[in-house]
């Protein structure tokens, strides 16, 4: 990650909010992070001034006929570390075609960003579009789940897991052209998602996979750090739990059976891969109304180290030491350790993860 302030730039950027100072990109996955929600209270979109603001599109500044409320687009600049930052008037040029109303979501924080979406999907729009990665996604689809709305996805992340696995174009601007078309005519795709139960009751969603082990370890190391910035922290913060590796004892419920372990790896996923392409679980489709459930028994600490090129090909499933489940419903608790999903801090497991089919109507 660099450190440039440069705001958005493209034909029609002084239409359009700038973007504030890059957050820190959401660790993922076991060598890579993944997920784009700014954290610690970084600014998604804010206004040439730094304020924040909520801006219409001026391509569209009537609603169409068939879109009372237009289209909200909840956009992080610092995604991808900011190489996308110039393709957002673009992205919403292209959303706008046909003079449909479309507008910018502002927020401050993490937690405001889910605020305006829930907000923005309340007040009646057509299509919720989160523009980013998986983390922008996972704060946009806490507002959308279950709802009789579209969500549209234009990759612009360093993992972009669920866009993959979804079928969504990972082309900005092609992504962005097929929301429209699908806006336009009126269709979308059911698609499943998951949903999780914490200690305290709480719900969420999540659309990619849920990581609890040795790489969950890894992403709670890494957000305690302060330095180094960027990649580097991660790769630090892999050394240095491979040093401290011990198999941790699971509660493991699948569908009701017991099926309780000891081990180092444990994802529940909705769809294939997090990270940024490491295809943990190469059988998920998030479309078949189950969840695909992978554990691992205790691995040595060169074995581990080994493992990445065996996840981006997704052939680790056939290591004797590795079992994979499908299921409905599953149930997962170990001490100490934190839930992360699509590249999200959770929480402390417990948690109670069940599919919900078609919970999402995708626009691509």
């Amino acid at each position: 990650m660099t450190d440039d302030q440069a705001e958005l730039t493209g034909s029609a950027a002084t239409a359009h909010p700038a973007a504030a100072a890059p957050a820190p990109d959401t660790p993922a996955g076991i060598a890579e992070p993944t997920g784009s929600a700014p954290l610690r209270g970084d600014p998604l979109i804010t206004g040439a001034s730094g304020t924040a603001a909520t801006t219409a599109h001026p391509a569209a500044a009537a609603p169409a006929p068939d879109t009372p409320a237009g289209i909200a687009v909840l956009a992080n600049p610092s995604a991808g570390r900011g190489r996308y930052r110039g393709l957002l008037p673009a992205v919403l040029d292209r959303l706008a075609v046909g003079g449909r109303a479309v507008r910018l979501l502002a927020a401050d924080s993490s937690a405001e960003a889910e605020k305006v979406c829930h907000r923005a999907v309340a007040e009646g729009v057509s299509g919720l579009v989160a523009v980013g990665g998986d983390g922008t996604v996972h704060q946009a689809l806490q507002a959308v789940a279950g709802r009789p709305v579209g969500f549209g996805v234009v990759p612009a992340g360093t993992g972009n897991d669920f866009a993959a696995g979804t079928g969504v174009p990972l082309d900005p601007l092609a992504a962005a052209d097929a929301i429209a078309a699908a806006v336009r005519d009126g269709r979308h795709r059911a698609v499943d998602l998951a949903r999780m139960i914490g200690t305290e009751g709480e719900v969420r969603w999540f659309g990619a996979v849920l990581a609890a082990g040795f790489d969950a370890i890894v992403n709670e190391r890494a957000n305690r750090m302060r330095w180094p910035r960027g990649p580097r922290r991660y790769d630090l913060a892999i050394a240095l739990e491979i040093a401290r590796l011990r198999p941790r004892v699971y509660a493991l419920e699948i569908d009701g059976e017991d099926r309780g372990f000891e081990g180092v790896l444990v994802a529940v996923g909705n769809c294939a891969s997090y990270g940024g392409g490491l295809r943990i679980l190469p059988g998920a489709d998030p479309t078949d109304g189950l969840l695909d459930v992978l554990v691992a028994a205790p691995f040595g600490r060169v074995t581990l180290a080994r493992l990445k090129p065996r996840l981006r090909r997704g052939t680790h499933v056939t290591d004797r030491r590795v079992t994979t489940y499908r299921a409905r419903q599953v149930r997962i608790h170990a001490d100490g350790i934190v839930g992360y999903a699509d590249g999200e801090r959770i929480g402390p497991l417990p948690l109670e993860i069940s599919c919900v089919p078609g919970a999402v109507r995708l626009l691509r």
